[in-house]
């Protein structure tokens, strides 16, 4: 097989993957909240176990009317949903996803490719807030940039506790280091991870840009249609990213029984199980203050990544 024609082989899995994988998820937070909350529609709407709901949701959303507001600046408001969501594509070509050169591309520093990309994401939020000429609109915006700035710091602090264990900046490099040991001592920087993550995503209980019942829905209010599905495309989109960076850095990827066969199986397992725990997080927690969601970030998740690191650094020295 020629190199380029393994390179969009390569390319064309990852786009379906991308076209796929967040449906699943977005179906799943369905069904679990109905079976956590009691909601009839979701688990029977269609018969068996509420298969139709996602079609009904899928025809409401094209059938939707694209409105644009009056004062809205058109051009940056119809651009905001694909830049919310492309980078999350992008990042997806990059997480490694078994042993063999099972990804899309490897990066020699794909770490800091990736996490530099996921930033980019929050732009989508800004240009919509901004673009839509709505006060409301506007304040999510801007709740967006603060909360974006507050999260990303914890969460580079954690990614680099792994690069450091594991010498390089290569995420197939950093499951290939990965050592059953890694995880008791790591926990710390993967619980940060993590949360870090949930509150870049916007994921309640982190869900301040969006506080239906402050700002009605934050940036996306003008938002109609398939513009609007494409945000929540995103959101999706970026809970499989998530939970595939924090299987590759904290939980040793395809690492598992049988992984030189089933290696891919076993990544996708272990994000499957972080997806439920994002959505089980969803359905349990209430919506922090504004004021609660920037002190956990600076009293709470930046003092423990620092001591992640701390704590590298000491287990480095002692078994080298």
């Amino acid at each position: 097989m020629s190199d380029a024609l393994e390179v969009i082989l390569r390319l064309l899995a990852v786009l379906v993957a991308f076209l796929v994988l967040p449906l699943v998820v977005g179906q799943t937070e369905h069904k679990v909240m109905a079976h956590m909350q009691g909601r009839l529609g979701p688990m029977y709407a269609g018969g068996f176990h509420g298969w139709a709901q996602l079609v009904a949701d899928g025809v409401k959303f094209a059938q939707k009317e694209d409105v644009v507001p009056a004062d809205a600046d058109r051009k940056i408001f119809q651009l905001a949903p694909a830049v919310a969501l492309l980078p999350y594509l992008l990042v997806l070509i990059a997480i490694p996803i078994g042993p063999g050169g099972l990804v899309g591309q490897d990066i020699d520093a794909g770490l800091f490719f990736v996490l530099a990309v996921m930033g980019v994401g929050v732009l989508g939020s800004l240009m919509a807030g901004w673009a839509s000429a709505n006060k409301f609109s506007l304040l999510g915006g801007l709740r967006s940039a603060a909360q974006l700035m507050s999260y990303e710091l914890p969460m580079l602090l954690a990614a680099a506790s792994v690069a450091m264990a594991a010498g390089t900046l290569s995420l197939p490099g950093i499951v290939d280091a990965y050592a059953w040991w890694w995880t008791p001592w790591q926990l710390i920087g993967a619980v940060v991870f993590f949360t870090a993550g949930l509150a870049e995503l916007q994921r309640p209980p982190f869900d301040m840009p969006v506080a239906d019942s402050e700002i009605i829905f934050g940036a996306y209010t003008e938002y109609t249609g398939m513009r609007f599905a494409l945000f929540l495309l995103a959101e999706y989109a970026g809970i499989v990213v998530l939970c595939g960076l924090t299987t590759v850095l904290f939980l040793g990827g395809w690492h598992g029984p049988w992984s030189d066969s089933l290696g891919w199986l076993w990544t996708l397992l272990k994000t499957a199980a972080l997806a439920f725990v994002v959505i089980w997080l969803r359905v349990t927690y209430p919506r922090l203050r504004e004021d609660q969601l920037q002190r956990f970030a600076w009293t709470v998740l930046i003092p423990l990544a620092l001591t992640q690191i701390a704590l590298t650094g000491v287990v480095k020295v002692v078994i080298s």
